[in-house]
């Protein structure tokens, strides 16, 4: 559906959170590489409580958090050090991370901060093993520019990436410690987005920045988009962890839909003079009830919400309704969700039960209720979340933390967070950035257009390699004098020909990339070997790229060797060559190269089999 996002009042801004590529991490020396779950060496358990700012202040979104009691495990590595696990403080500020830092600041035309403070964010989530995130103001004031206008840069921050969660299970999560401190730049843009296409622009546009610089990860996960939505009627909302720059428009789109529905929710509420209950035990009313989800519970609780009745199922979202909202609040205290009369009798509840419920909690035609079944605490403490929030979407739409979800929907997360989540980190002395000690990195868009016009790169291979993994591969390889096409060609094909062949090559380092490439330039290995020495190195990375080639069975030939081939080819295919002539010249060119596996030059073999093919024709 289509909006006029301007006379609806749109006003988005982005947060655009980036790992970035260095050697260890923010605050340790510990390495920034990601290992698998299965790598572990053993784990330890915490239980994780907010604490008050200096201010004497309890931030609501870490309080509400707090109130699911949860066990965190945390799995610990050969490269755990003792400040990723909270029991040894934490060091200096990564140098390499905060010169990457400034050279990010220049692109988006930020003033650098004088000095920097480490501040601790108040996180409970069990996603830090101290309870809190430590990050850094680096720089302010940018500006980035779009089709329908520029769109301000607040601020640029410094971070401590969160550990990755591995599994959530009945009472604890279960995370990795691999990830937890990998440096991290949080951008944040101004309110200055009108759009979902000038949201998604501006998000492509910071994303080409950040990857001019050649110093950021790249892959899934390693780059995450907050976008935070409003409209003049609505209210802010920030929406987390979109993993995809596609779905950014969608979300925009998405997230106005929704806040348009809950208005004109809350202006029929209103018509309807409805209010909300006090929430009531009603666990008698289904003593002897067939449904296995309520039968399974210590005890039911119901809201009777009156003048609701109709309006708890209507849709604001695709398969997400006024129900589905009143159920992520229930879920944040540990039930599988609620019921409510809009959708009743289903789920083994009967008609008679549904009559016997309206009249325990007094509900008239109009009014709907909505149940919870749990234990007694949980059920207590969900359906006293459903009331307040029902109270809530009478009057207007809450400002909240929501989830972004893959199908452009999103869900309720927690409140939004407060000034008291933040306060000085007093392990870390502050340090004092000097951005002229770095230079502002060519732009991507010009990259292309320099490997165009000065390396001779066609545009679409001009255009791969810069915005590839292996840009930085590539730039080394042409100062090491390798012939660029050559590079390109390996990096960008070759390695995807190979991928796609299941060759692990993610195990090459850049290093073994360039041996590889260094030999073909100095004539020790043919163009046509790269593909199967690679294979080798990928597969033992002890090798050296010349004992790969000795593995792959590419050790060279000489000219008289490859002379012997070609002729043995044409010779056996005599009759084709006198028929067709320098025809058969490309079906003859594949059987050498195969008869010769790698081992020569394709200029050579093209040479000596177009000399046979003329002698005999």
């Amino acid at each position: 559906m289509s909006y006029d996002y301007e006379e609806l009042g749109l006003v988005a801004g982005l947060e655009i959170h980036q790992q970035l590529d260095t050697e260890t991490k923010l605050f340790c020396n510990c390495p920034t590489e990601r290992r698998e779950p299965e790598e572990s060496v053993r784990s330890f358990t915490r239980y994780l409580h907010p604490t008050k700012s200096e201010l004497g202040e309890l931030d609501e979104a870490a309080l509400e958090e707090s109130r699911v009691d949860r066990e965190f495990e945390y799995l610990a590595f050969d490269t755990t050090c003792l400040v990723e696990e909270d029991d040894e403080p934490p060091h200096r500020l990564d140098g390499e991370a905060l010169d990457t830092a400034m050279e990010i600041a220049s692109l988006l035309d930020c003033e650098v901060v004088d000095q920097a403070h480490v501040m601790r964010k108040i996180v409970v989530d069990g996603s830090n093993t101290s309870g809190f995130q430590r990050s850094s103001l680096v720089a302010t004031d940018g500006e980035i520019t779009t089709s329908e206008g520029s769109v301000g840069i607040a601020d640029m921050l410094l971070e401590e990436e969160s550990a990755a969660r591995i599994e959530e299970r009945e009472g604890g999560v279960t995370y990795g410690l691999d990830r937890l401190g990998i440096p991290l730049v949080e951008i944040g843009t101004k309110p200055d987005i009108r759009s979902p296409e000038q949201a998604l622009e501006a998000a492509e546009r910071i994303g080409m920045l950040l990857r001019s610089t050649g110093k950021v990860k790249r892959g899934l996960g390693t780059i995450r988009q907050d976008v935070n939505v409003s409209i003049a009627e609505g209210a802010r909302v920030e929406m987390k962890g979109v993993q995809s720059l596609d779905d950014i428009d969608d979300l925009v789109e998405g997230e106005v839909g929704r806040q348009v529905a809950l208005l004109d929710i809350a202006k029929e509420l209103q018509a309807r003079d409805a209010s909300v209950a006090e929430p009531q035990d009603v666990s008698g009313v289904f003593e002897d009830t067939d449904s296995g989800v309520i039968a399974g519970a210590e005890a039911v609780y119901a809201v009777r919400l009156e003048g609701f009745d109709g309006l708890v199922g209507r849709e604001i979202q695709p398969d997400r309704r006024l129900g589905t909202e009143f159920s992520d609040h229930a879920k944040r205290h540990g039930t599988g969700g609620i019921f409510h009369t809009d959708e009743l009798p289903a789920y083994g509840v009967t008609d008679a039960e549904v009559e016997a419920l309206r009249e325990a909690v007094d509900a008239e035609a109009d009014d709907a209720v909505a149940l919870v079944a749990a234990d007694a605490e949980v059920a207590e403490g969900a359906i006293d979340a459903v009331a307040d929030r029902a109270e809530v979407a009478i009057h207007e739409v809450p400002e909240e933390t929501r989830g972004a979800n893959e199908d452009g929907t999103s869900r309720y997360l927690r409140p939004l967070p407060g000034a008291a989540r933040m306060y000085p980190e007093t392990d870390v002395p502050p340090v004092e950035p000097d951005p002229s000690t770095v230079e502002t990195p060519e732009l991507l868009t010009e990259k292309v257009e320099r490997y165009q016009s000065e390396l001779g790169l066609g545009e679409g291979l001009a255009d791969q390699v810069a915005y590839g993994r292996h840009m930085s591969t590539f730039e080394e390889a042409v100062d090491r004098g390798i012939d660029p096409t050559t590079a390109a060609g390996t990096l960008e094909s070759t390695l995807t020909e190979l991928r796609r062949d299941d060759v692990p090559v993610g195990n090459l380092t850049a290093e073994q990339l360039l041996s590889v490439l260094e030999l073909v330039e100095d004539g020790e290995l043919a163009n046509e070997g790269i593909g199967p020495v690679l294979s080798e190195l990928a597969a033992d990375g002890s090798l050296s790229a010349e004992e790969a080639i000795e593995e792959a069975g590419l050790s060279g030939v000489d000219r008289e060797e490859v002379r012997e081939v070609v002729e043995e080819v044409v010779g056996r295919n005599a009759d084709q060559v006198e028929a067709e002539g320098m025809g058969a010249f490309s079906g003859l060119m594949g059987e050498c190269m195969g008869a010769l596996r790698g081992k020569a030059d394709g200029e050579v073999v093209s040479e000596l089999l177009r000399e046979e093919i003329g002698k005999r024709s």
